[in-house]
């Protein structure tokens, strides 16, 4: 997909994780938050990614290494101010941008192939993804019109009490065709209350233009929880330590007690091998088949024989055979 390129958001500060950390260096799963949307970006076929940096940008730019390119946002103005900083990095680009936040662990490289198909065959120029929540409190509504596409976004508190009953929300995910993306953007205003420039207004400007915005609903609203707490952030842990265990058990793998066992997405275990409870499986770990490792194990960039029995002790870096 050459013509697919992404933008990832990760110039902010995160406040309210209290951290001198970068809030997007935050790990979930045992990896960095940017590290797993720029796994599900590349999965999904983005090249040539651009990842937005700010707040603490030297140990953000570390992480990113030579996997993307960067774009510095020495000034956080904004969702649409910082999506701008990447114009001069994509001014030959021709195609379609996929706007993701550097926050949002849970991102699956299938959903987003998916928002990308459909983006591609509506002919929109721009696509929202969307989810239904149950309690859509806080996010920002979709307004659909008579044709089904995107009217607007309103956000909370902004919304009619009859707007606030709407369940279809914004994730913060789009496909944008550029370079019209760019030559919105450079019109937008910070007539707000915030003094921000909103992507959210690229999307009406498009309507006014006459160019079709679409929305395409995503079935997983668990996929795009953004982080920016610690409670959040231990949510995340939860949502993706029992994904990853659900992967391993339908792949034949037997896990005695998924909510005590800690298994990074990078492991990999061969069928008929059991787990046993409070286990920890980290870092570039790789168990054959027929093994029983725990309980009160763990292991770190370890590879273990087929038919191993390992149990009670910490271990890393090695090899254990039989």
């Amino acid at each position: 997909m050459a013509n697919l390129t992404a933008i990832i958001l990760a110039a902010g500060k995160g406040t309210r994780m209290k951290s001198k950390l970068p809030k997007v260096l935050h790990k979930v799963g045992g990896h960095p938050m940017l590290e797993h949307v720029m796994d599900a970006a590349e999965a999904a076929g983005c090249r040539d990614n651009v990842v937005v940096i700010g707040h603490g940008a030297e140990l953000v730019r570390e992480l990113v290494g030579d996997r993307a390119r960067i774009a510095l946002q020495a000034e956080q103005l904004g969702t649409g101010h910082a999506v701008l900083q990447a114009a001069d990095t994509l001014k030959d680009f021709t195609g379609t941008v996929m706007i993701l936040c550097g926050d949002t662990p849970l991102l699956e490289a299938d959903e987003l192939e998916k928002f990308y198909a459909e983006h591609v065959k509506s002919g929109a120029a721009a696509t929202v993804m969307s989810a239904l929540m149950d309690d859509p409190f806080g996010y920002g509504r979709i307004l659909r019109d008579a044709n089904g596409d995107v009217a607007g976004i309103v956000e909370q508190k902004d919304a009619s009490e009859e707007q606030k009953q709407i369940k279809e929300i914004n994730t913060g995910n789009y496909c944008v065709e550029a370079p019209l993306l760019f030559e919105v953007l450079r019109t937008l205003g910070n007539d707000n209350a915030q003094g921000e420039y909103y992507l959210t207004d690229v999307l009406a400007k498009l309507r006014a233009m006459g160019k079709k915005v679409g929305g395409v609903i995503t079935a997983d609203s668990e996929m795009i929880m953004g982080v920016n707490s610690r409670r959040q952030l231990a949510e995340a842990e939860s949502v993706m330590r029992r994904r990853i265990a659900e992967r391993h058990m339908d792949d034949g793998v037997t896990i005695m007690d998924p909510a005590s066992t800690f298994i990074e997405k990078s492991v990999k275990i061969a069928p008929d091998t059991v787990i046993y409870p409070n286990t920890w499986l980290q870092g570039a770990t790789v168990i054959g088949e027929d093994c029983e490792i725990g309980p009160n194990v763990r292991l770190e960039n370890v590879k273990v024989a087929d038919g191993c029995r390992v149990e009670f002790t910490h271990v890393h870096d090695c090899e254990i055979n039989k």
